[in-house]
C-alpha cells in the first residue's frame, strides 16, 4: 500500500530561514529540513541556489573565511546525511582550481553522488554572477574533490536510482532554467524524469506567476516532474525582497507551492507519479523522433547510478486524486470546461450538418440523462446556424416500462425548449416482433430476458432512422462514454448505432455535470430547469424492464455498478495505461472516505458517496472483464467528436484493440498478491 510500490517517488523542496553570510548555521538549518523530509519518507529534498552561505551575499562570496565556512558547513551535511533516506540537494559556492563556481551538490547516505555547476550567469539589471563565478563551460575538469571524496562535475549529470524504476535525477541552477534551451532540456531527452531547479530569485510585482508558467511549461515541454526552490527569508533586502517560492510539478501539473514570504522554514511534500511520466514518453513519438535529432547531445551526458534504499512510507498518498478525473473540481475551471465541452458537441454538430446539406435533426428523448443533454447540443447547434428549433424532430417512445414521470419529464423538456415534439408508442410493433419470435412474453409470461429488453431498444432506433428517412433528416445518437467502455448499449439496430453522436466522448458524469452547469447558467425558461433537476435526481435506468412488486424501477448502477467508478477506473486504463492494482489503489484514496479531498460545491451532500476496498476491487473487476469484452461495440461505433485526453473509444481516434482479446492478465495482476 506504499506509494512508491505503485511507480511514485515522494519528491520534496525545502526553503530554509537563511543565515546570511553564516554557512554553519545554514548548514544546522538545512538539517534540520533534512530530518524533516526523513520522517516523511521523502526520497529527494531541494534546497535553495548558494543556501549554504545565502544568494545575496554578494562580493563576500569571494572571502577564503567565508569559503572556508562553506566546506565545513558542507562536510557537516554530507556526514548527517548518513543514516537517513532522502538524496539531498543542496547549493553552494565550490573552489575548482582557480575559478569559483555556483554549484548544486547531490548527497546521499553520506556520500556526494556528484556536483551540477551552474551553467548561464545573468549579468543584467539586479545580478552580477560573472563578477564571482565561472560557468559550467569553463571547466576543463569533470571530476573535483568534495569533502575528501572524489566525484563526478558538469552539468552533464543524470543520477539514476538502482532500486526505484524511472527515478533518473538531473539537477541546474536557477538561470539555467530560464534560457531557451536549459540543460535539463538534454537531460530530459536522455532519460532524465526529475528535473531540478535551484535558485536564488529575488521576487518583483509578477514573478511568482512568471515562474509558474516557468515550470509548469518546461516539466510538460520535457514530460518530467521538475521540482524548483528560490531563496526565502533572511536574504538581504539591502535591494530586493524574497518570497521562497517553491514548485512541485509534473507533466504541466503544478502539485505543490510553498506559502509565499512565511518567515519560517517551509518543507512541501508531493508523490510523483514515474509512471505516468514514462507511460506519457512513450506515447509520445514526436519526443521519440527529437531524441534521435539530438541523440549525440543525449549520449554524451553522463549517468551516476545509486542505490536509493526506498524509504517507507504509509498508505496516503500526498497528491491529490480526483474522484472525478474528466470534470474539474474548482468553480473557474468546471465552468471553462463545461462551456468548452458543450461547444465541441456543438460545434462538431454543425459542420456535420453543414457538410451533409441536411437542416433537421431527429432525436429520441427518453426524460434521462444521456438523450438531454443531446438534445441541449442540438438545440444549441441549431441557434448557431439560425434554424427555426422546429427542425428538431423529438420522439419520445414509450415502452413496456416506461414510467409515467420520464414520460412526463419528455413532453415537458420537448415543448420548453421549443422543438418539435412527438410521441410514439412502440409496444404495438415489439409485441409484433416478440410474437413473432415466440418469445414468452407474447403468451403473457412475464419473461424479461435480454431478447425482451432489446426487442425495445431496437425498435426505438429503427423507428428513429425511417423517421430521418422520411422527414429528411439524420439520427442524432444519445449514448455516452461509459456505457461504450462498459458496453452497456444494444448493438447495430440499438442506441449503439445512429448518424452522428455528440455524446460518445462524454462519459455518464461528465453529463451529469454538465447539465448541472446547464441548470445553473444557461438561459432556460423555469419549467426547463425543473425538468433538468429531475433528471439529474432520477434513477439512471433504461426503463426496458417493469418496476418490481416492490415498485423498484430498473437500476442501470444495481446491474453494472456506480457510474463514478467506472468513470474513474476508464480514465486511469485508457488515458495512461495503469496496472489494474494502481488503478485501484488510486479509486481507494479518491473514494475510501467522503471526508478526504475536495467535492465540487454543486454536488449534493447526499450523492458525496465512499467506497470500500472490496467494492472498488468488485466493481474494478467488473469494469475490466465489460471493457475487454465489449470492443466489437467500440470498433463499429458512428462519428462524434473527440472531447478529452482519455475521452475517446473511437478506432479511428486514439483507441484501437482487437475485438477478441483476453481480460485474463489484467485480471490476474489485480488479484496477485
Amino acid at each position: 500500500m506504499s506509494p512508491y510500490s505503485h511507480g511514485f517517488v515522494r519528491l520534496a523542496a525545502a526553503v530554509p530561514q537563511v543565515a546570511l553570510a553564516d554557512p554553519r548555521q545554514n548548514a544546522s538549518r538545512t538539517i534540520e529540513l533534512i530530518h524533516r523530509a526523513h520522517e516523511e519518507s521523502v526520497a529527494l529534498v531541494a534546497f535553495p541556489e548558494l543556501g549554504l552561505c545565502g544568494y545575496s551575499v554578494d562580493d563576500l562570496v569571494q572571502q577564503d573565511a567565508l569559503l572556508d565556512e562553506v566546506d565545513a558547513g558542507l562536510a557537516a551535511v554530507i556526514a548527517a546525511t548518513e543514516n537517513l533516506a532522502p538524496v539531498v540537494v543542496v547549493g553552494a559556492p565550490l573552489r575548482v582550481d582557480d575559478s569559483l563556481f555556483n554549484c548544486a551538490i547531490l548527497i546521499h547516505g553520506g556520500q556526494v553522488l556528484g556536483v551540477a555547476p551552474k551553467s548561464y550567469l545573468p549579468n543584467y539589471r539586479e545580478f552580477y554572477e560573472q563578477r564571482y563565478f565561472a560557468a559550467a563551460r569553463d571547466t576543463v575538469r569533470d571530476t573535483i574533490t568534495v569533502a575528501g571524496q572524489r566525484v563526478p562535475f558538469g552539468n552533464d549529470l543524470i543520477f539514476e536510482a538502482e532500486d526505484l524504476p524511472g527515478l533518473r535525477i538531473h539537477a541546474e541552477v536557477c538561470e539555467d532554467g530560464w534560457v531557451a534551451i536549459p540543460p535539463s532540456t538534454w537531460a530530459a531527452l536522455a532519460g532524465a524524469t526529475v528535473l531540478l531547479n535551484l535558485s536564488g530569485s529575488p521576487v518583483t510585482v509578477g514573478k511568482q506567476q512568471y515562474r509558474r508558467s516557468l515550470v509548469t511549461g518546461h516539466s510538460a515541454r520535457c514530460i518530467a516532474a521538475q521540482v524548483y526552490v528560490s531563496a526565502g527569508f533572511g536574504e538581504s533586502t539591502t535591494d530586493l525582497a524574497w518570497d521562497g517560492d517553491a514548485l512541485i510539478a509534473e507533466n504541466g501539473s503544478l502539485l505543490a507551492r510553498s506559502e509565499p514570504f512565511l518567515m519560517e522554514p517551509q518543507l512541501i511534500v508531493s508523490d510523483v507519479d514515474l509512471d505516468r511520466i514514462r507511460q506519457e514518453r512513450a506515447r509520445m513519438i514526436s519526443l521519440r523522433d527529437q531524441v534521435g535529432d539530438f541523440a549525440d547531445q543525449a549520449r554524451a551526458l553522463r549517468r551516476v547510478t545509486f542505490t536509493l534504499g526506498v524509504p517507507e512510507s504509509d498508505t496516503t498518498l500526498r497528491r491529490a486524486v480526483p474522484r472525478f478525473p474528466f470534470v474539474p473540481t474548482g468553480a473557474a475551471d468546471r465552468d471553462e470546461r463545461c462551456r468548452e465541452v458543450l461547444a465541441i458537441q456543438a460545434q462538431g454538430l454543425v459542420q456535420r450538418l453543414r457538410s451533409t446539406g441536411i437542416n433537421k435533426i431527429v432525436i429520441g428523448v427518453s426524460g434521462g440523462l444521456d438523450s438531454t443533454l443531446a438534445l441541449l447540443v442540438a438545440v444549441q447547434a441549431l441557434d448557431a446556424m439560425g434554424l427555426p428549433r422546429t427542425n428538431i424532430h423529438a420522439y419520445t417512445m414509450p415502452g413496456f416500462a416506461t414510467g409515467g414521470a420520464t414520460l412526463a419529464r419528455s413532453h415537458v423538456l420537448m415543448d420548453s425548449l421549443g422543438v418539435s415534439g412527438n410521441e410514439l408508442d412502440i409496444r404495438p410493433a415489439c409485441m409484433q416482433m416478440l410474437t413473432d419470435l415466440g418469445h414468452p412474453f407474447a403468451a403473457g409470461e412475464p419473461v424479461y430476458d435480454v431478447t425482451f429488453e432489446n426487442v425495445q431498444a431496437g425498435q426505438r432506433t429503427s423507428h428513429l432512422f425511417r423517421l430521418a428517412n422520411h422527414l429528411g433528416g439524420i439520427v442524432l445518437g444519445t449514448g455516452d462514454l461509459s456505457e461504450l467502455a462498459l458496453g452497456w448499449c444494444t448493438y447495430g439496430v440499438g442506441d449503439q448505432m445512429s448518424h452522428y453522436n455528440v455524446n460518445g466522448s462524454v462519459p455518464k458524469t461528465l453529463i451529469q455535470h454538465l447539465i448541472r452547469w446547464k441548470i445553473h447558467s444557461a438561459h432556460y425558461l423555469p419549467e426547463t430547469i425543473e425538468m433538468l433537476q429531475e433528471i439529474l435526481d432520477d434513477v439512471i435506468s433504461p426503463e426496458l424492464v417493469p418496476a418490481g412488486e416492490d415498485g423498484q424501477v430498473q437500476s442501470t448502477e444495481d446491474a453494472v455498478g456506480p457510474y463514478e467508478l467506472h468513470d474513474f477506473f476508464l480514465y486511469y486504463l485508457t488515458r495512461f495505461g495503469y496496472r489494474p492494482s494502481k488503478i485501484e489503489y488510486l479509486a481507494q484514496q479518491a473514494w475510501g472516505s467522503r471526508e478526504h479531498g475536495e467535492w465540487s460545491e454543486m454536488m449534493p451532500e447526499s450523492e458525496r458517496n465512499e467506497y470500500d476496498d472490496a467494492t472498488i476491487n468488485k466493481w474494478l473487476t467488473t469494469f475490466l472483464k465489460r471493457f475487454m469484452a465489449n470492443q466489437f461495440k467500440r470498433t463499429a461505433m458512428p462519428n462524434g467528436p473527440k472531447i478529452g485526453s482519455g475521452g475517446s473509444l473511437s478506432p479511428r481516434g486514439d483507441w484501437r484493440s482487437p475485438s477478441d482479446a483476453s481480460a485474463s492478465a489484467w485480471l490476474r495482476e489485480l488479484n496477485s498478491e
